[in-house]
């Protein structure tokens, strides 16, 4: 979405030519494709461990870093290839995000109406909010846990990025939709009678 809205914003007379349907499959294409060799490689490598602890995990979802405090072999390995891909899925896609956006933000300030550049505020403020949410969420659940975060903070964050993130992200996007607002005020209207 952050390279959807960056074209939109900063290569508006090219949009079609820059975000072609082939290329929207290819980068959807790539994104799963990487997702599975990653979640392949880390299962695989986690299924040869063996846990001794009390196997009982102290999370509510089996994530990476909390399943790897319960094993009793040399998880070195794993811990390596969690921060790999931490860095890669976590800070590398946040900062690509960002700098899309700093770009957005710097052709929004071009922009000479006010009423051009609220509008693009506008698209583009609730996306911000939502990534920024989930990632700085992310990151903090995936690399805390190694420098000895509690496990209640991060239990209380990966809430944050599991359920509050992606509940609120079509919520935002459709309460800025003008039909929606309209019936929203309609069944308020009637609620209140």
């Amino acid at each position: 979405m952050a390279y959807d809205r960056y074209v939109a914003i900063c290569q508006p007379l090219h949009y079609h030519t820059l975000l072609s349907r082939t290329l929207c499959a290819l980068m959807a294409g790539s994104v799963w494709a990487v997702s599975g060799v990653n979640a392949s490689v880390h299962t695989s490598l986690m299924s040869q461990l063996n846990y001794c602890s009390q196997n009982q995990i102290p999370h509510f979802t089996c994530e990476m870093p909390t399943l790897l405090l319960l094993a009793c072999d040399s998880t070195y390995l794993n811990n390596i290839l969690v921060a790999i891909a931490d860095v890669f899925f976590g800070v590398v896609n946040f900062l690509f995000t960002m700098a899309s956006y700093a770009f957005i933000i710097a052709s929004i300030l071009r922009i000479h109406s006010t009423e051009g550049k609220r509008r693009a505020f506008s698209t583009c403020s609730s996306h911000l909010l939502v990534v920024s949410m989930f990632y700085s969420t992310l990151i903090y659940t995936y690399f805390l846990p190694g420098f000895g975060s509690s496990v209640e903070n991060v239990n209380i964050v990966s809430i944050l990025y599991t359920a509050v993130s992606p509940t609120v992200n079509p919520l935002i996007y459709t309460l800025r939709n003008k039909d929606v607002k309209v019936a929203l005020r309609r069944a308020f209207y009637t609620f209140g009678k």
